[in-house]
């Protein structure tokens, strides 16, 4: 079978022991993204089955007509909107569907609340440049970093990462307050932790924010300009999720109003962004490549499920 992997960045994917679970088939591994239906089209039109890593790729209606080959979808994690499922089974293409794990990006999450908390990648960047104990250029951002302890943590969202993130934030002395919907804030309070009384007082409130929602349409733009200008002056606002849960631009119109006054990222509406990306290049914006998932033990657990799952399939589809 004529297998392709698509948007393997890092070219990480075949150094992986699952890897071998495809010796046999002709696969192909794309390290780069396309542009565009037509030039996607183009190229995945000879592959039977694809391997997708997360929602690097969007398999719309009108590119999936265009794959006359195309017979199974193996995606790693799960389905999340990427894939237009009605259209997939009208044209009798198969969707198989990963598992996931919330150790990594919990664990990223924690890392980037600590990181923009101590201010540790401006003070590690700078030094660098030779600029002892200097956290910016600008004497106005040029201040302290600060601890976690008997800070106030607010989780939207206390789903298996929300949690997790919890559970960190309790070790550190932090105070934990939940806001989401009424059966999170519930098991929030059945765990120990405090639950909001209202969106407003979650924002103006909580020190740390950070979001643990699935994107959908209930949740599209769900946090908004004055939800981020209620923050405080000092506070951080992370995202490890998804980009399309605050409204566009909002965050960067926030960030110049000074409220709040920092933020750490992991994702964007469109991936991989540009150098003129307007949530970089500033000295209080912590942003990384969209990394909650991209690392070695969950590489090897999501693509061996993914694997698994393409192989278990293919016995079926060469019946049809």
């Amino acid at each position: 079978m004529k297998i392709a992997i698509l948007d393997d960045y890092q070219d990480a994917v075949r150094q992986l022991p699952c890897f071998a679970l495809l010796n046999g088939h002709e696969v192909k591994v794309f390290h780069h993204s396309a542009a565009g239906i037509g030039q996607l089209a183009i190229r995945l039109a000879p592959f039977e089955a694809l391997v997708l890593i997360r929602e690097r790729t969007h398999l719309s209606r009108a590119l999936l007509q265009k794959l006359p080959n195309l017979r199974i979808i193996s995606q790693t994690g799960k389905v999340s909107g990427n894939i237009d499922l009605e259209a997939a089974e009208e044209l009798g293409i198969r969707v198989v569907e990963g598992i996931g794990d919330p150790t990594a990006p919990a664990e990223l999450t924690w890392a980037l609340i600590m990181m923009a908390s101590r201010r540790l990648y401006s003070y590690a960047s700078l030094l660098q440049q030779g600029c002892w104990q200097t956290s910016s250029l600008r004497a106005e951002h040029n201040g302290l970093g600060r601890v976690l302890k008997k800070r106030s943590l607010g989780i939207w969202g206390y789903g298996k990462i929300g949690q997790r993130i919890a559970t960190y934030a309790h070790a550190f002395g932090m105070q934990v307050v939940v806001w989401g919907r009424e059966a999170s804030r519930d098991k929030a309070r059945a765990d120990g932790f405090q639950a909001a009384d209202s969106q407003e007082q979650f924002f103006r409130d909580c020190d740390v924010i950070s979001l643990h929602l699935r994107l959908n349409d209930a949740t599209r733009g769900i946090v908004t300009l004055n939800d981020l200008q209620q923050m405080k002056a000092d506070a951080l606002f992370v995202n490890t999720s998804r980009a399309e849960l605050v409204q566009a631009n909002a965050l960067s119109l926030a960030l110049d109003s000074g409220r709040p006054g920092f933020a750490a990222i992991d994702v964007f509406e469109s991936e991989p962004i540009t150098p003129y990306h307007p949530l970089l290049h500033r000295d209080n914006v912590l942003a990384t490549p969209h990394l909650g998932y991209v690392e070695q033990d969950s590489y090897e657990l999501y693509f061996r499920a993914a694997f698994e799952n393409l192989l278990s399939a293919i016995p079926a589809q060469n019946q049809n």
